[in-house]
């Protein structure tokens, strides 16, 4: 894999996807797509059913291998051929269904697979250590005992320990799948707080979501895509919550006062 370096300034992108095609046979999916993330921002990824989101994020984990285009992360072109090459470059992705398993504790699924050894037995005593850290750097007070099993957890403790374990290995950048989803309103606010504070923390951060409220109580940025196009990139200070819903269901916005490629262009 391509070296990388550090970014120029702190407002160049930590990953970027310029021109980004990906076809699955002769259905044509994503078309000259450009992805942007930032540190310290949250960039929502909206769009309709079959917008494409799915194959961009999956692309961007290293799942489906982009077929023309241009993927960077800070500032340098790399090869992705597979999610262990992104997760190397300090890219996570928390999927909506979490990949947690019910049987395991939180530190037993917060290391699965990255088992820590040391004279070729398992370290649970740093492992143990390296969990609760984690979780306490996010400000989680929610959890009781890190060697709780999943399966006691409620959805919003859940989603706290799929983002927790997702920051655990110094990541840079952090892709968060529908969080929200079938949580209640106390549970969600807990979520979102914890998006914010990666976010806070220099991490760049990519919101999937339905949810127009929140999108816009944490997102700097809107990406919307519409049929495998980026409809617009806008900062979510310059749309109301009507033009995001006219860019997503129509892929314009005439109220927007902006071609989707200036859109794109404004920062």
């Amino acid at each position: 894999m391509t070296s990388v370096v550090e970014p120029e300034s702190p407002n160049a992108p930590l990953l970027e996807l310029r021109g980004v095609n990906k076809s699955f046979g002769v259905v044509h999916v994503l078309h000259d797509v450009d992805f942007r993330v930032h540190p310290g921002q949250v960039t929502a990824l909206v769009g309709d059913n079959g917008a494409g989101k799915s194959t961009l994020v999956k692309a961007i984990a290293g799942i489906h291998p982009i077929d023309t285009g241009t993927y960077l992360f800070e500032g340098r072109p790399v090869t992705v051929r597979s999610p262990n090459d992104v997760a190397a470059l300090g890219v996570e992705v928390v999927y909506q269904d979490l990949a947690l398993c019910d049987n395991l504790d939180i530190v037993e699924n917060m290391f699965l697979g990255r088992e820590l050894k040391t004279r070729g037995m398992l370290d649970e005593a740093r492992m143990e250590t390296m969990a609760r850290e984690a979780l306490t750097s996010l400000s989680v007070r929610t959890v009781n005992s890190v060697r709780q099993t999943v399966s006691s957890l409620s959805g919003g403790q859940r989603q706290t320990v799929a983002i927790a374990k997702s920051v655990l290995w110094n990541s840079k950048v952090v892709l968060l799948n529908e969080p929200t989803a079938a949580l209640g309103v106390a549970q969600t606010k807990q979520v979102i707080d914890l998006v914010r504070g990666l976010a806070d923390r220099g991490l760049g951060v990519v919101l999937i979501s339905h949810n127009m409220n929140d999108v816009f109580d944490v997102a700097d940025r809107i990406c919307a895509l519409y049929l495998g196009r980026v409809a617009a990139d806008v900062k979510a200070s310059d749309v109301t919550h009507g033009q995001v819903v006219e860019l997503i269901t129509a892929g314009r916005s005439g109220n927007l006062g902006l071609a989707p490629a200036q859109a794109a262009e404004s920062m």
